[in-house]
């Protein structure tokens, strides 16, 4: 192993070392989380805000409360060991107090953390620099993403690539990434630019180790696979904390994508403990790393820590996030409709196949324009963020579902161009994508152990009350959401090939509430509009990197 032999080597001389004498190993306990998306009331199995009565019988995790207790309380249960409190992105949107205080609500929680270091998400962007400019100009930690490059006439300020932070008397870089793919997902705005992930980080680790840093994290928001495949292979990155993708990693839940941490093999001969911890405040992220005195990962283990109601919401918090939920407190709680089952909203499923989320939602949109002529809808299922229980439905649930604000978008799109929009949906389904194309008035079939560009299958539209084959050379009515429609998650076909375009129907929250309300007691379904022909037995590539074990432990080899 050739990654950091020098540092060791020139201490143990400088000091008259033996040539088999060593330091002492060097542990430190990591806490993160990832995805945090506004969630600063608790949230139910549903990933909903929770009610009163859900709280009462216990069924209630996360929220900006529990999860300062649980990480105060982790600190606390550490004391005299090394820690660090690392955030990996997605603070904003998701609930309705991103929707009120843009941003304001999620820096209060934040500061009052006191993370050692965060790196920005693609939904940080949602609003362009509005709501992110005040947001850093008032955080009280660095914030590091590597891959930006801000015009001079960008009003964002205290990005940093990188930073150093000492622990137990250790100095620890931490670099931080975004997903480049920001300027398709979210609304940077014309003087923020994204640079390839990988590269960042690599020419930021250099400069790094330059300055006699042997302790590297990369701190990211691309995604899971993404982490295996490139990231924990970047020369002198010792470990990898991640979010975008919301993945589970345990080594005792079977729904669990991977083992925690998972580790992964380093070109320079090493291995590279990769984690995160789903998304939505639930989980509280635990990996204890050892070093050995060249910076080398010797072993690392933990799992996440649910964060459900064994932990005591911190009181100040709570009362702080009570006063900032007065003001949405109507619209919230006012009740549209009633929903007869759970309907399905978990991205882990409406991101790789047909839910009922997104066939309420493609339907409430079929249903909205049904007046102008027979349609296809297109809705991502990353647009769609969590689940709603069975019962009463209120306001506050759908937006919740649906927080983006989007608009109702209608065009004219050819058959050729609807099935390129479909492959571009089937596209990153492995990486749990939010492209994933959830639909109404036409169904599909897919294989996802082709390559991207030829998952498709067999394509039918409504026509007449009948499924008809699709024909790429008729012209449909389609209708989706105006993100989408401007090209946002990949479909650039529907921004180019777009005919007779109008992006500014009603709010797509507004259309589902209405659809629920004149269809109450709804009655979440699927119905095999969207069908998976891929052959039994078929690996993800996200599984092949994967080394099984929670506490691997690694013999450096130099």
């Amino acid at each position: 192993m050739m990654k950091k032999l020098g540092l060791g080597l020139l201490a143990a001389t400088s000091l008259g070392l033996s040539a088999g004498a060593a330091f002492a190993d060097f542990e430190l306990n990591i806490l993160h989380i990832n995805d945090f998306h506004s969630r600063i009331e608790s949230i139910n199995k549903y990933d909903s805000t929770c009610s009163a009565e859900e709280e009462s019988k216990n069924q209630c995790f996360g929220g900006a409360a529990r999860l300062k207790t649980a990480i105060d309380q982790l600190r606390a249960s550490l004391a005299g060991k090394n820690v660090l409190t690392l955030n990996a992105g997605d603070n904003f949107q998701g609930s309705l107090f991103y929707t009120t205080y843009k941003g304001g609500a999620e820096l209060e929680v934040m500061n009052a953390i006191k993370f050692d270091a965060m790196t920005l998400g693609n939904h940080e962007f949602d609003d362009g620099e509005k709501a992110l400019a005040p947001f850093l100009e008032k955080v009280q930690f660095p914030v590091v993403t590597a891959n930006i490059t801000l015009d001079p006439k960008s009003t964002l300020k205290n990005i940093k690539p990188s930073t150093i932070v000492e622990v137990g008397g250790q100095k620890i870089g931490i670099i931080g990434v975004v997903t480049a793919d920001t300027p398709e997902l979210a609304s940077p705005g014309p003087y923020v630019k994204f640079t390839e992930e990988a590269a960042a980080i690599t020419a930021e680790a250099q400069k790094l180790k330059a300055q006699g840093i042997n302790k590297i994290i990369a701190l990211t928001h691309i995604g899971y696979n993404r982490d295996l495949e490139a990231i924990a292979k970047i020369p002198d990155v010792d470990v990898v904390v991640g979010g975008h993708s919301h993945t589970l990693l345990s080594n005792t839940d079977p729904k669990a994508a991977g083992p925690y941490p998972t580790m992964v093999d380093n070109p320079g001969g090493y291995k590279v403990p990769v984690v995160t911890a789903a998304s939505y405040s639930k989980y509280l992220g635990d990996v204890v790393v050892t070093f050995d005195d060249n910076g080398v990962v010797k072993s690392a283990k933990g799992d996440p820590i649910l964060i459900d109601s064994s932990f005591k919401p911190d009181e100040a918090m709570q009362a702080r996030v009570k006063e900032l939920a007065g003001p949405i407190k109507a619209l919230r709680e006012k009740i549209i409709g009633e929903s007869a089952g759970p309907i399905e909203g978990a991205s882990n499923i409406c991101r790789v196949k047909e839910c009922s989320m997104g066939n309420l939602v493609a339907d409430a949109m079929v249903d909205r324009v049904k007046n102008q002529g027979e349609f296809i809808a297109i809705q991502n299922g990353g647009g769609l963020r969590t689940s709603i229980g069975e019962g009463k439905v209120t306001m506050g649930a759908v937006i919740t579902v649906l927080p983006f604000q989007n608009t109702l978008a209608t065009f004219q799109l050819k058959g050729s161009d609807v099935k390129a929009a479909l492959e571009n949906g089937l596209s990153q389904i492995d990486d749990g994508a939010g492209r994933f194309p959830q639909v109404s008035g036409i169904k599909y079939t897919f294989d996802r152990s082709k390559p991207a560009g030829s998952r498709l299958g067999t394509v039918e539209v409504k026509e007449g009350g009948k499924f008809v084959a699709i024909d790429p050379e008729k012209t449909y009515n389609v209708v989706t959401n105006n993100y989408m429609r401007a090209g946002g998650d990949g479909y650039s076909v529907f921004a180019k090939n777009g005919k007779n375009a109008y992006d500014y129907g009603p709010d797509l929250a507004d259309v589902t509430a209405e659809y629920i309300a004149a269809n109450a007691p709804y009655k979440p379904y699927t119905d095999g509009r969207i069908t998976e022909t891929t052959p039994a037995g078929y690996v993800a590539p996200a599984a092949k990197p994967a080394t099984a074990g929670a506490a691997a432990t690694v013999a450096p080899s130099k």
